[in-house]
């Protein structure tokens, strides 16, 4: 693996090297960790890489990984940087032969997300988009109890993420995190909407299996001084006839981040959230609500497949987050090998899911601000 972004000041960029290193399936070997390249130095003798294989830019990492030996070079990318800096360096690696996993949400905006699915397309490689909560294993349960059909006809989604992070005017005081998530020059044309409101919109048609086709949102920008919204509220309607409710919020003072989902449909539901992620509450509508478990027998292959420890021991973020890289290069290897991948190892965020999430964010922005505000889910 090779990765830019992640160097000094950076939150995510550890978070991405720890859950590829989880399983012992991925190496990092090379990267571009800043625009500085004293600093991406720096980062690279911090992670004890080669210094030959430490770059000034992207451009000149992946142009030089390209040049090497194909048992030596890289063999898939992790870009970590802000949504702005995400289309470029993206689609020059795809075009160069090498595999993407990338942050989300995948673009600065809905064109660059198009011309890049196009170029994945084009390709032949994978590519991950890092959804994170995708990958822990009672979401991936709850999702094939959806698709199974034990509650009937879907009729109802709630999903919801808070957060108070940014109640305050946090990026006036030099926070980096908040800066640029907070500069529309660098976020996008959503704040709280394109940070974790892209978020609860994959969860919630990944675990229900269906996709929004209306929606009627509402932004607010409560913190003065701030050029992007912090919180809002969106109604959907499904392509199955199903309703739902979507809130993303950073200004939820007191709030962490338990993002929840709960999905309803005729004969009973199912809720998880994040605060307890081992757990799936399985409600109906003519007996007693039942607890389903991570590492229990009765789980789904899906679930089972992405849990490492025994029923008890807790299994979080971190490695929710390992579970998208250890799919992915599973993926890749199995390519490699001219294999063909199984089911369970191809259950990754892609191209597909970026694009809608962009197309999300736009409709969300353009319903919020028309004066019809229920609007057809445009791509």
């Amino acid at each position: 693996m090779g990765m830019i972004g992640g160097g000094p000041g950076a939150f995510i960029g550890a978070v991405h090297r720890i859950a590829a290193n989880m399983d012992g399936l991925i190496e990092l070997v090379c990267g571009s960790f800043s625009s500085d390249p004293e600093k991406s130095k720096k980062a690279g003798n911090e992670l004890y890489l080669s210094p030959d294989r430490v770059y000034g830019s992207f451009r000149e990492m992946i142009r030089s990984e390209h040049g090497l030996p194909e048992s030596k070079r890289m063999d898939f990318v992790s870009i970590v940087t802000p949504n702005h800096l995400h289309f470029e360096p993206a689609k020059l690696a795809l075009e160069n032969g090498f595999h993407v996993v990338l942050d989300k949400p995948m673009t600065f905006d809905l064109n660059e997300a198009i011309q890049l699915k196009q170029t994945v397309e084009k390709s032949g490689k994978y590519f991950c988009l890092t959804h994170t909560y995708t990958g822990y294993p009672m979401v991936k349960q709850a999702k094939q109890m959806l698709k199974d059909g034990l509650f009937g006809n879907i009729r109802k989604v709630y999903v919801e993420y808070p957060q108070g992070w940014l109640s305050t005017f946090v990026e006036a005081e030099g926070s980096k995190q908040a800066g640029w998530r907070t500069d529309p020059t660098k976020s996008g044309k959503a704040g709280a909407m394109g940070d974790i409101g892209t978020h609860a919109f994959n969860l919630a048609e990944y675990v229900s299996g269906l996709q929004v086709t209306q929606l009627c949102s509402n932004l607010n920008t409560y913190v003065k001084g701030r050029k992007l919204d912090d919180d809002g509220d969106v109604l959907l309607k499904f392509d199955n006839g199903a309703s739902g409710v979507l809130i993303a919020s950073q200004i939820a003072a007191g709030d962490e981040n338990n993002i929840k989902i709960r999905v309803y449909g005729e004969k009973g539901g199912l809720e998880w959230q994040q605060k307890d992620a081992n757990s799936i509450l399985v409600k109906w509508l003519d007996k007693p609500a039942e607890i389903f478990r991570t590492g229990s027998g009765y789980v789904s292959s899906y679930a089972s497949h992405n849990s490492r420890t025994p029923a008890g021991h807790p299994e979080g973020y971190l490695e929710a987050f390992a579970n998208l890289y250890r799919n992915f290069s599973l993926c890749v290897m199995a390519q490699m090998n001219n294999e063909k991948p199984k089911p369970e190892w191809l259950d990754f965020p892609g191209v597909d899911d970026g694009v809608r999430g962009m197309a999300f964010i736009e409709n969300v922005v353009k319903s919020s601000t028309a004066k019809e505000k229920w609007i057809d889910f445009k791509v």
